[in-house]
């Protein structure tokens, strides 16, 4: 099933980035998806959600996972071709994993490593022709 969603995100992106100029597409999608998530966070925390301090911090949360991440990758999907966005995507959870090992000093278990070589592999074996 989230192979089928990311594979839909990827597609869903190409088509808007090329629809809206600029960000004005990544901006309506985000004003859409805050719409439709927003009676959930409202329905469980209710005016909690509204102390200067959780604002804050739900700005910058949004700004780090969302805005940014999701800016650079739709100028990458405009700029390459879909298949090869897909395979640079996928190397997203060995990157996470190795920053986690180099930053945060996290302890991988051996199935761990398997599964970084394996996606790397898939990856160089997948961009060769």
């Amino acid at each position: 099933v989230a192979g089928v969603f990311w594979g839909a995100y990827i597609l869903l992106s190409s088509a808007v980035g090329k629809r809206f100029p600029g960000t004005q597409g990544l901006s309506l999608s985000m004003i859409v998806a805050a719409v439709l998530i927003a009676p959930v966070g409202v329905a469980t925390g209710g005016a909690d959600l509204l102390h200067p301090q959780l604002l804050l911090i739900g700005v910058g949360v949004g700004l780090l996972s969302s805005v940014i991440p999701y800016s650079l990758e739709l100028q990458a999907l405009r700029r390459m071709p879909k298949h090869v966005f897909g395979i640079l995507m996928s190397l997203e959870p060995a990157v996470a994993a190795l920053i986690g090992v180099l930053l945060l000093g996290e302890l991988l278990q051996v199935q761990q490593w398997v599964a970084i070589v394996c996606i790397v592999a898939a990856s160089l074996g997948s961009t060769r022709r």
